[in-house]
């Protein structure tokens, strides 16, 4: 079941479980679970790709281990909001793992969000060789981060 918009999903925080965030790359796919109140985010280590279906085995069996209810997988935009080849295959991996694993989705504007995980790995003083490992689980927490911090304020206006 894939979801368009951050806003249905406002309920789903209710029902326990965690959301994970997702940064798909070609070498690695970065991941960041949120803690069981869905505040906040913390990465954790990267999967390596392979091919499609060794990604989608190993992604539903961490997602299954994790009580993960919904999935936040970051869509790669121009910085004119347009989508390119890389937002489209993003969108193609989503479609295709959801045959195996039917978990909702929902897509989050990552624009900036590996710069923003950069400036914080280097400001943590971590070295270069340690930033390569960790950066796109830093770009999956930002991402995570982004649409808990969303949700949360969504939760704050319907209850006004």
């Amino acid at each position: 079941m894939l979801i368009a918009d951050i806003a249905d999903v406002v309920d789903m925080r209710a029902a326990g479980g965690t959301a994970v965030g997702l940064d798909l790359g070609t070498k690695t796919i970065g991941v960041a679970v949120s803690d069981l109140g869905w505040g906040l985010a913390n990465p954790r280590p990267v999967i390596r790709r392979a091919k499609f279906q060794a990604d989608a085995t190993t992604l539903s069996a961490f997602l299954a281990s994790v009580d993960a209810r919904l999935v936040v997988i970051g869509l790669p935009l121009n910085m004119d909001g347009s989508e390119g080849p890389r937002s489209q295959s993003t969108r193609a991996f989503v479609r295709n793992f959801q045959r195996i694993d039917p978990r909702p989705f929902v897509f989050w504007d990552e624009r900036l969000s590996t710069v923003a995980a950069e400036r914080s790995l280097l400001e943590m003083d971590v070295s270069r060789r340690q930033r390569a490992e960790r950066i796109d689980s830093a770009a999956a927490s930002f991402i995570l981060q982004g649409a808990l911090d969303r949700l949360s304020r969504l939760t704050e206006l319907r209850d006004e």
